[in-house]
């Protein structure tokens, strides 16, 4: 199996990458109610879209800052409703579109949808009215079958009634066509841009009521439809019945006068416009409104409880400050240490170190938890030499002459426990004598080896239970140096047949 899977490896990442691409495109439902927005690069499709949805496309002053298709939502008679904007499109042939203006091209061809095709009247995106209208001729086959509406963006620099003769004439066949209207709007200064929303969703909705009508389906549904128009029975007028309340409120409400916004009066006054809050303090009095610290306190003005001559205190205090800088008032005394003082230092430093060094080991000491067998005495205690044996075995009569080159501390060869125990020689005896076989010499039992006497024994006999005790009861073992595992199914139990005895046990 892993074998095949890694024959499939080239598939699977070329399958992984097209799931990553897919990711990021937009998803657009081709049945639901769309407007496509188009034209050439940087007319204000981008700010359009910003206007009338909540898509935030990025917008620069600079040609193809689109680079993909952007969807947006927005909302009309109680309808959802999508808007795409595609990226700008220049004039040429199909074969020499890049890839960012084919995204446009394909959208205008296989979605129904209300098209609105931007222009720009100021030409500041680089291309003429000319060329504009070219390419909305060259384009013109994609917008079959489709409701169109042509804006004339950026009025706001320059508007339609505005244009010279020669530019003018470059859209007198749009105007004369009278099934695409020519709408005037102003992305920067809102104008015309709803009217163009309205407009474009009226438009569709109307199309999409006139392809449903030429449905076979209608006619079955028209069939049940019965539609009464009442006519008068007399020539009396029958006005709508508005209670005398509701009346005075609204006579009321046209005599109050609306109050005036900050945005109204900054578009009233322009440049001379100065943002002024402080003249909405109302509970503040007007001789207290511009006080430079307007902090109030139990309904006083602190500013009002300053020292008129604190500032002048303060340039005091710095001046006195600054001579006792001045004079070495502040600065540290340097202290000499003798040589008391000097031996004192050095040997709180030692003290210092050994009681660090004390604490390490004491929590070495703590981590091992091992039982330890005491030792009374050690070899160096002994204090075992040649020359003190040698006196001794004089003490007790031994003739110790010709010794002086004897290595008594030589070992022998092979040690006894090294190899298998060492059997006595047999010895041959006088006559009538039998032969007998002495024991073999056996190894000292291990929990005998180094030990003192019985009592150092019995001491660590109980360490050594003590610490198998405490192994069994945290980690539930039997003993030292436990392996045991369980036979969790005893095969008498589990094999053969069952017989008609109890069976709570399976």
């Amino acid at each position: 199996m892993a074998t095949i899977m890694k024959r499939q490896g080239a598939n699977l990442t070329y399958l992984e990458q097209v799931r990553q691409h897919l990711a990021r495109l937009p998803s657009i439902d081709p049945y639901t109610r769309t407007i496509i927005i188009c034209g050439f690069p940087n007319v204000g499709k981008s700010s359009f879209i910003n206007k009338i949805t909540r898509a935030d496309v990025e917008v620069q002053p600079y040609a193809f800052t689109t680079k993909s298709l952007y969807v947006g939502h927005t909302d009309y008679k109680y309808l959802r409703w999508q808007v795409i904007d595609t990226p700008g499109i220049l004039d040429h042939s199909l074969e020499e579109r890049n890839v960012i203006e084919m995204q446009a091209v394909t959208a205008l061809a296989h979605l129904r949808a209300c098209v609105l095709y931007i222009m720009d009247l100021s030409e500041q995106c680089g291309h003429t009215l000319d060329e504009q209208v070219k390419l909305f001729e060259s384009i013109k086959p994609l917008f079959a079958n489709k409701p169109l509406i042509i804006v004339a963006n950026k009025t706001d620099i320059v508007k339609l009634d505005e244009l010279d003769a020669e530019r003018r004439a470059a859209l007198k066949e749009i105007e004369e066509d009278g099934e695409t209207p020519l709408l005037e709007m102003s992305t920067v200064t809102d104008v015309g841009v709803m009217e163009v929303k309205t407009m474009a969703c009226e438009k569709l909705l109307s199309y999409r009521v006139d392809q449903k009508m030429r449905t076979k389906k209608v006619d079955g549904v028209l069939n049940r439809l019965h539609v009464a128009i009442p006519k008068p029975r007399d020539g009396k007028e029958r006005p709508p019945c508005i209670p005398e309340s509701i009346l005075l409120k609204k006579q009321q409400a046209g005599e109050k006068r609306k109050r005036k916004l900050e945005r109204d009066i900054e578009l009233e006054e322009g440049d001379d416009y100065i943002l002024n809050l402080k003249k909405h303090y109302v509970d503040i009095p007007e001789e207290e409104r511009y006080d430079i610290i307007p902090e109030i306190w139990e309904g006083h003005n602190i500013a009002d409880y300053i020292d008129p001559e604190i500032f002048d205190k303060l340039e005091e205090l710095e001046k006195d400050e600054e001579i006792r800088e001045e004079t070495g008032m502040y600065v540290v005394p340097k202290i000499e240490l003798d040589e008391t003082m000097l031996e004192i230092k050095r040997l709180a430093l030692q003290i210092r170190n050994k009681k660090a060094i004390m604490r390490d080991e004491s929590r070495v000491n703590k981590q091992n938890k091992k039982p330890t067998m005491p030792r009374t005495t050690t070899a160096k205690g002994r204090e075992r030499s040649v020359t003190k044996l040698r006196s001794q075995m004089e003490d007790l009569g031994v003739d110790m002459s010709g010794t002086d080159n004897a290595h008594f501390t030589k070992t022998r060869g092979r040690s006894r426990s090294a190899g298998p125990p060492v059997k006595r020689m047999r010895m041959d005896t006088s006559e009538g004598a039998s032969q007998s076989r002495n024991r073999s010499v056996s190894r000292t039992p291990r929990n005998e080896q180094g030990v003192k006497d019985v009592a150092m024994r019995t001491k660590l006999s109980k360490i050594a239970h003590k610490a198998i005790s405490n192994k069994v009861r945290k980690y539930g073992l039997k003993g030292e140096a436990d392996r045991f595992i369980g036979t969790k199914k005893p095969k008498h139990l589990f094999a053969g047949k069952r017989g008609v005895g109890k069976t709570d046990r399976r």
